[in-house]
């Protein structure tokens, strides 16, 4: 595996939660593989479970890892091809990516879209960047679209708890105080298409997402009749695709509570962290016998490992 960016990336996604789980059960089984090998990871955004399972997955293999917070521990880059540098920034991403290639074996970055302008942000123009200019096997720590390593934790996680029928899982909008962009839901909506389960998306009217990523899965606005049925609730805000980046709807009704599982089939709730509590989501799920949450988080090293063993092979 050279790259990580997607789903689009493996051929098959039960055989790689298939082997997390069994880095799982033995995690420092693989720690000769990364011997005398690098991992550089850059976080342009603020990180907890990103980075800190990422280095513990490339510790367990045996991995050097280094780690660079862009415009704080090192200059502030410039993405634009012929920009006149006489502003804000110091060193082009031309410069500066070779650099981290020359040091690491596998680079990982982090990149929050802008929520400005869609076109730019849907081009994943700074992933893209450091992908060319590395010239190393790259990781994907979240881009402007999508979160790959989130979306394999809660495969990982859905795994563990199925039920004996054929699952049924609903991706639901809630509320929040602010845009919040549509890595996360648009890469669970793409894992979910190429995993065996029945697949539901909830959402107010006005949220749909990029019809690329929510393939085959069923489109339903009437929250309470998405829910009728569901084995795996996973919730999470998004702002608009359509009118990009701008909250239509802060309907509190639409944060789960446990009146809301009422029609489920006793279901377990996900979300993937951090996240507002009873604006999302309510306490008396996330601190109850429903939630998975916690474990998604813990799935998160895994998940990482799974990626790095697989490039270092």
């Amino acid at each position: 595996m050279h790259q990580f960016t997607s789903v689009r990336d493996i051929s098959d996604v039960h055989a790689l939660v298939q082997e997390a789980l069994q880095l799982k059960a033995q995690p420092f089984a693989f720690q000769q593989l990364g011997k005398n090998k690098t991992l550089g990871l850059v976080f342009m955004n603020p990180s907890l479970r990103t980075r800190l399972s990422t280095q513990i997955a490339a510790q367990n293999l045996g991995m050097n890892v280094l780690v660079i917070n862009a415009d704080k521990d090192s200059w502030a880059l410039e993405f634009t091809d012929g920009a006149v540098m006489d502003g804000v920034t110091v060193e082009h991403v031309r410069d500066a990516a070779p650099v981290l290639g020359s040091y690491c074996d596998i680079v990982g970055v982090r990149c929050f879209p802008g929520l400005q302008s869609r076109d730019a942000d849907y081009s994943e123009h700074i992933m893209q960047q450091f992908i060319r200019h590395t010239g190393k096997p790259y990781l994907s720590l979240e881009s402007a679209t999508l979160h790959p390593l989130q979306s394999l934790a809660d495969c990982i996680t859905i795994q563990e708890h199925l039920p004996a029928h054929r699952p049924k899982v609903v991706l639901t909008w809630a509320p929040h105080i602010k845009p919040i962009p549509h890595p996360v839901a648009n890469s669970f909506a793409e894992w979910m298409c190429r995993s065996e389960v029945d697949f539901v998306i909830t959402h107010p009217e006005g949220y749909e997402l990029d019809p690329r990523f929510t393939g085959h899965a069923s489109i339903e606005y009437n929250q309470q009749k998405a829910l009728e049925g569901a084995d795996f609730v996973y919730v999470k805000n998004w702002s608009s695709y359509r009118d990009y980046g701008k909250v239509l709807c802060t309907d509190a009704e639409w944060m789960l509570t446990e009146r809301h599982l009422d029609p489920t089939n006793r279901a377990k709730v996900m979300h993937c962290l951090p996240l507002r509590r009873n604006v999302e989501l309510s306490d008396e799920i996330l601190d109850g016998p429903h939630s998975l949450v916690q474990m998604q988080a813990a799935n998160r090293v895994f998940a990482a490992q799974a990626v790095l063993k697989r490039m270092l092979t």
